[in-house]
């Protein structure tokens, strides 16, 4: 199979790529090096890269055109980045995707988005489901042009679904985590991780009492494949996540004691991070009841061995 991975250099982007890799599959790559490292992807010397974007729509129609199936994991990820650039981050999420669909459908291709857990908003659900209502906070808080970005993006591709009956599928991604995910953006356990190894103060933003689901990239990527080689799964939305629920005053105290470190827990407000107005999701954990049903999909690593690799992984590129 020929598989083109767009935002294959990005953290989950060059897993999956891996993972093609392996068993035998010619992979194609575009990235724009916004967020990814070329680093992540050139010890797969067999893949066919290209750095540009997916806002180049004959780039994309050239590499669309010679590949059997598309991943489309290209997008502005991280918390910082979207509020710092918010014109940038809709027209990457929005724009870049209306691209990929429009050629993917151009010539055939089935094809697999990755969403995220942001589009369930405000939400207050003890578990989201993929059909929930979602509930999102005022257009003047810039913060949530992201989680409507990638809801846009999967109305588009659902629209192409029921339109023209393209075969593309969605998935919905809550805190993926792994090895080569960076903290530059505010990804919160590689930001710790790097904390508590230097023995410098974690900074939790809010009071902590938040809760996450931290998902294994390597739990995640076995899953994309699956749904995107499921034919019949066209045309549905899939959340991808874990069962395993922290808080994050917790999960800085947990990754504390995993590095044996003599960091403390420094509390910032939300205003002082990321400006006046910032609002978060309290709580988000997914239901997996349809995945699981649909591919048989179960989380397989628990927080603790997560943390481990990632540390291991940390420490090993800090100087000293």
């Amino acid at each position: 199979m020929r598989a083109l991975v767009t935002g294959g250099a990005g953290f989950i982007g060059s897993h999956l790529c891996e993972a093609l890799v392996t068993r035998g599959d010619e992979v194609f790559v575009l990235d724009d090096l916004s967020t990814g490292a070329f680093e992540n992807i050139e010890h797969l010397g067999e893949i066919t890269a290209v750095i540009d974007s997916t806002l180049n729509q004959p780039i994309v129609r050239d590499l669309v055109r010679e590949v059997d199936v598309v991943f489309h994991l290209a997008a502005t990820v991280g918390v910082q980045l979207v509020v710092e650039k918010p014109i940038s981050t809709i027209v990457n999420n929005i724009r870049g995707t209306e691209t990929v669909l429009e050629e993917a459908c151009r010539y055939r291709r089935p094809l697999l988005i990755t969403s995220s857990s942001e589009v369930y908003g405000k939400g207050v659900n003890d578990l989201f489901q993929e059909d929930d209502d979602r509930v999102m906070g005022s257009l003047k808080r810039t913060r949530w042009g992201y989680a409507a970005s990638k809801a846009m993006d999967e109305f588009l591709a659902l629209a192409y679904w029921l339109e023209k009956r393209h075969p593309v599928v969605i998935a919905r991604l809550f805190n993926t985590v792994g090895p080569r995910q960076t903290g530059r953006y505010g990804m919160v356990i590689p930001r710790f991780v790097t904390q508590a190894l230097r023995n410098e103060p974690l900074t939790v933003h809010g009071d902590g009492s938040q809760t996450r689901c931290f998902t294994y990239v390597a739990d995640v990527v076995p899953a994309l494949i699956q749904l995107l080689e499921r034919r019949d799964l066209a045309g549905d939305i899939f959340n991808l996540g874990s069962r395993e629920c922290i808080t994050i005053e917790e999960l800085a105290r947990r990754i504390i004691e995993r590095t044996d470190s003599d960091s403390t827990i420094y509390y910032v407000p939300y205003e002082q991070v990321y400006g006046p107005g910032y609002e978060d999701m309290l709580h988000r954990a997914p239901d997996l009841t349809k995945v699981n049903a649909a591919i048989g999909f179960e989380p397989r690593t628990s927080l603790d061995e997560m943390l481990d690799e990632i540390i291991g992984n940390i420490r090993r590129k800090l100087p000293g």
